[in-house]
């Protein structure tokens, strides 16, 4: 089929779209405005509609003929950031920000259900077009517990548009591409003193300190360079007053791995942390919280990306080396319940000024790599359903 064409075709909407999403951003299980659009059109293109989680939705595309059934996945959450990247349509929502790409997901995946639906006297099978809320902060989840697998698919895709990587290039592997995920909030409690008698007080603050030194020796001492893991504190709290020993203080950060070993790795984090506080005179209570589950591509569907992504950029833009990472996706947790391919779609591109990493203020979006992505999901679609010429 030529999608190319019919993709050349849609371009104009898509962009309209993914502009309008990116001038109206909403945060992670706020996705009021963004998700009505997006119902409003599937039910257009006549799919079957439904929310889950309030600001989720799940269109379903049934082909004239009976077959496989595949779950394409998007986000559409927006961050809490203030936008500053000059563009003309920037965020009108303020300190938020589409500031990762979702808007262009959301616009991607929209194109792509319209493309699949002008097809589906042809198609053999269903597909799922679910547009995932609250990405940021572990949606899926949420989604999958209140039935968005109810469908039952033999396979699921994502994809994230990458400013990293260069425009016209996938970047793409099979196995563990992005890490684990787990949050912790850790509180140290000592005894309240006065900082000039620092010994009639317990010191949590000195409790933490030898905390952070554990934390590096495990990473050079104690874990396999040959399995990847990060832990890293990002916020660290204690005290009020310079001359008061504090009660107690918080660390707060990540863990992450790309292995499956995250549980032992979070054991092993609850211990040093206790039995430092032991040795300071301390007690501490540690709460985790799943980001996400690694993610793991199958090999299988991963060979079904690869020739995907030699027919839309043709052989030798595939990009397998610094491809996978330590930043998480709760695609993780779709993919780990069904055969998944999770796989970027480069985009930088200077002249654009798509070079900005994501997250920031002045991140851009390359338009130009919004009908790769769209020809990626109809080349896959296309070679894990059946469709008549």
């Amino acid at each position: 089929m030529d999608f190319k064409t019919e993709i050349a075709a849609l371009y104009d909407g898509m962009i309209e779209l993914r502009r309008d999403f990116h001038r109206h951003p909403e945060l992670g299980l706020q996705e009021f405005r963004t998700a009505q659009i997006v119902e409003d059109y599937l039910k257009d293109l006549g799919l079957e509609v439904r929310r889950c989680c309030g600001t989720g939705v799940i269109g379903v595309l049934r082909g004239k003929y009976p077959g496989k059934t595949v779950l394409m996945r998007c986000d559409i959450d927006a961050l809490p950031v203030t936008e500053d990247s000059g563009l003309p349509f920037s965020s009108e929502n303020p300190g938020v920000m589409h500031a990762c790409g979702h808007d262009g997901h959301a616009a991607v995946h929209l194109t792509t259900a319209k493309l699949m639906a002008a097809h589906r006297e042809q198609l053999h099978g269903t597909i799922i077009f679910l547009f995932q809320l609250n990405e940021e902060d572990a949606g899926a989840e949420m989604m999958i517990e209140n039935g968005a697998l109810d469908d039952k698919p033999d396979a699921a895709c994502g994809f994230h548009l990458w400013s990293p990587f260069p425009l016209g290039k996938i970047g793409l592997i099979p196995g563990a591409i992005m890490a684990s995920s787990w949050y912790f909030k850790l509180t140290v409690r000592g005894k309240g003193g006065h900082g000039g008698m620092p010994h009639k007080a317990i010191n949590p603050i000195d409790s933490a300190a030898h905390i952070l030194s554990a934390i590096k020796s495990f990473h050079t001492l104690e874990q396999s360079v040959f399995e990847p893991t990060i832990i890293t504190v990002c916020k660290f709290h204690a005290g009020e007053k310079e001359i008061t020993v504090p009660e107690e203080m918080q660390m707060e950060g990540s863990i992450r791995c790309l292995h499956d070993k995250d549980e032992a790795v979070r054991a092993r984090f609850k211990e040093m942390c206790e039995k430092v506080c032991d040795t300071y005179r301390c007690t501490c209570e540690i709460e985790f919280k799943c980001g996400n589950s690694v993610l793991m591509n199958d090999p299988e569907m991963t060979k079904i990306a690869e020739a995907a992504a030699d027919a839309v950029l043709g052989e030798g833009n595939i990009m397998t080396e610094g491809v996978a990472m330590m930043i998480g996706d709760d695609f993780a947790e779709f993919s780990k319940r069904v055969p998944g391919v999770y796989y970027f779609v480069g985009m930088r591109d200077e002249e654009a000024g798509s070079v900005h990493d994501h997250h920031s203020p002045h991140f851009r979006l390359a338009e130009a790599a919004l009908p790769i992505a769209v020809q990626m999901e109809a080349e896959i679609l296309a070679r894990y359903l059946q469709f008549d010429e």
